[in-house]
């Protein structure tokens, strides 16, 4: 299979200027190792606070 990096890229809602943007399993395997999520998980507004943790992610959630 053959990564969608442009089509990725124009979908991403990742703020932060990082080299994974539109790599997605890049991005995936990047923030899990740190027992994170990536931007796409969160609205707008919470991905700008670069608090990418389970703990706001349930938080957002209302978990």
């Amino acid at each position: 299979m053959r990564c969608k990096r442009e089509e990725n890229a124009a979908n991403c809602n990742c703020s932060y200027p990082c080299d994974k943007k539109g790599l997605c399993c890049e991005c995936v395997s990047y923030h899990r190792a740190r027992n994170e999520l990536p931007a796409c998980y969160f609205l707008d507004d919470v991905e700008r606070t670069y608090d990418r943790s389970l703990r706001k992610f349930m938080e957002t959630k209302g978990i």
